[in-house]
């Protein structure tokens, strides 16, 4: 199972470096031209590709975001939980399924 989540974590890393690096430059871009949260919003209304863009975005951090935070957990955290592998899994998933029900909730407030 660790071989599997190192895996899925590297894949989901590989796939936020596009995301990141196209959010940064229509942030850079929207700053420049000075728009405001209402002007953004009126772009993103309704629009398909920024939907699917950032939902694809918010589950590869959420996916990304609770391996990390199992890893932590089993290296760092009190030994009765490191040493429990459903624990660690039963906190991976919970955080994961927060992570990712906050953001989906997030991109649904801007393109919906």
């Amino acid at each position: 199972m660790n071989v599997r989540l190192y895996t899925l974590q590297r894949i989901t890393a590989v796939l936020m470096v596009p995301l990141i690096a196209v959010h940064l430059i229509v942030i850079f871009y929207a700053t420049r031209k000075g728009l405001s949260a209402a002007d953004i919003l009126l772009r993103t209304k309704g629009s398909l590709i920024w939907g699917v863009y950032y939902a694809a975005f918010v589950v590869a951090a959420a996916v990304h975001g609770a391996i990390g935070v199992r890893s932590v957990l089993r290296e760092w955290g009190p030994r009765r939980l490191a040493h429990n592998v459903r624990g660690l899994d039963m906190v991976m998933w919970g955080f994961g399924v927060l992570l990712a029900g906050l953001g989906l909730r997030a991109v649904a407030a801007v393109v919906l």
